[in-house]
């Protein structure tokens, strides 16, 4: 039986390392080597399969173990080391290989996972069925005594130098020239990759923060620390803006000058500016503004996850949109179509990177030349908050969410204190717009018994009252 912390989340297997770290790395590893093989991927890729890895104190042994496996089950692994996901995933798409990408992302340290990519970029929910159907069929109960010993091949290119060499030539030499930025390195695999990244394209990187342990930065529920950091950093010294990413380098955290972190969804409708998007492809839980601000000409909403935002850019772009980003609320921005600007090209990336955000925000504050705070302001995004209800089983989030959704005197009772409903998103979970123009959003979680409640109202402090209110009524129902 699998341990009850491996599950499944966003393109790939999380859980404790004292638990993933053995048996079940090689296993889940042997299971998607079957998938590939099943269906004549590994054929394709010349049975090839990358494998990258994050700074985490367990990552290498980690790796070691899917290396090995793929090993066992007849591919060749190339051991790319440690490196952002998106570079990893960047430079499987362009030569049709498969990878696997040894990260927790932001959770703590005591925890770790396995991103998996086809050739195509991201695995979906019908390889994630597929890998667990292997997994149980293969019954791995032990890892073989060679696994530690077996050494596998590397790349013959520099993946990192490609990746960079993708946004410069994009961006161009001097695009970002005059801009002072400081770099929150942590232990982002990135903060080194970054200040690189900057200081090619002319502007002056400030390193910041580096650590010498793992810190777990979320970029969707940023430490207290964290934001004191920040604060502290932008009142020493002139900077025009502060970026960082999480562990892995697929989310990137940006604040403006002063020392304010912006809105992941806020991020991205900067890049989607930047890029002169006509659709951008966003879940139901990021800021409705977006519509409002009518800075694109289609804006599709989507379930919360990146397998629903690629599922929603292959959407638009078949409904003929020529330019499409795709973005969360938690800050990961992918790139579903090629980009022309002029004579130079960037090419369609659809994974989460957090390089691209980054570029495209700080070349706004040159191109505008305006603080990025102004650059944020413009569009209008209503304060937001959000929150969850921990240990609530998910048939009694289920049940509360199908109620409100089927039984219009139950919605009507409950947002009467808002005015009633103006309009209703069941898209995921049940996203309530009230007639005082304020949201809110329950949800149960995809992948813990969790009920969250998202709002949004004119002011900070109001969407805290909300989001206080929001909780209160939904504990009070499932109980």
């Amino acid at each position: 039986m699998v341990p009850s912390s491996l599950k499944f989340g966003t393109s790939g297997l999380r859980g404790l390392v004292v638990e993933l770290n053995g048996v079940p790395a090689f296993a889940y590893t042997r299971a998607f080597a079957e998938m590939l093989k099943e269906d004549g991927s590994a054929a394709t890729s010349r049975n090839v399969v990358l494998v990258g890895r994050d700074l985490r104190e367990s990552s290498p042994s980690i790796a070691q173990l899917c290396c090995a496996a793929l090993h066992e089950s007849g591919l060749v692994p190339l051991d790319c080391g440690a490196l952002p996901t998106p570079a990893l995933a960047y430079h499987g798409m362009r030569f049709g290989i498969p990878a696997i990408m040894v990260t927790g992302s932001h959770i703590p340290e005591d925890r770790n996972g396995l991103k998996f990519y086809r050739a195509q970029g991201e695995i979906d929910k019908k390889d994630e069925e597929s890998i667990l159907a292997w997994h149980a069929k293969l019954a791995i109960t032990a890892v073989p005594e060679t696994a530690r010993t077996i050494r596998a091949g590397t790349p013959d290119v520099d993946l990192v130098a490609a990746y960079k060499a993708r946004y410069r030539d994009f961006f161009g030499d001097g695009a970002l020239k005059g801009l002072t930025v400081g770099v929150y390195q942590h232990s982002s695999v990135a903060r080194d990759v970054i200040v690189e990244m900057l200081e090619s394209l002319g502007a002056r990187a400030v390193p910041l923060g580096r650590a010498t342990s793992f810190i777990p930065v979320d970029t969707e529920a940023l430490r207290g620390e964290d934001e004191t950091l920040a604060r502290q950093w932008a009142g020493e010294q002139a900077l025009d803006a502060i970026i960082s990413t999480d562990g892995d380098a697929d989310r990137p955290l940006i604040s403006d000058a002063g020392g304010t972190f912006l809105r992941g969804d806020l991020v991205g409708a900067i890049t989607a500016l930047s890029l002169g998007a006509d659709a951008i492809v966003t879940p139901v839980t990021s800021n409705s503004a977006l519509e409002a601000s009518g800075a694109f000409r289609a804006v599709l909403r989507t379930r919360v996850g990146s397998p629903y935002v690629i599922d929603g850019m292959a959407e638009a772009l078949a409904a003929g949109a020529q330019a499409v980003v795709g973005f969360e609320a938690n800050g990961g921005v992918l790139l579903g179509s090629n980009i022309e600007r002029g004579r130079r090209r960037l090419a369609a990336l659809p994974t989460r990177d957090a390089m691209l955000p980054i570029l495209c925000v700080l070349s706004e504050i040159v191109t505008q030349g305006q603080p990025l705070a102004d650059i944020g302001a413009a569009f209008a995004f209503k304060a937001a908050a959000s929150n969850r209800l921990q240990n609530v089983a998910t048939q009694k989030s289920a049940a509360f969410v199908s109620r409100l959704q089927m039984d219009e005197a139950f919605r009507s009772e409950l947002m009467a204190p808002l005015g009633g409903v103006a309009e209703v998103n069941s898209r995921d979970g049940l996203r309530i717009m009230a007639k005082t123009g304020e949201v809110v959003h329950f949800r149960p979680s995809g992948n813990a018994p969790e009920l969250r409640v998202y709002v949004e109202a004119a002011a900070a402090d109001r969407a805290e009252q909300l989001l206080e209110w929001g909780l209160a009524e939904a504990g009070r129902r499932v109980g």
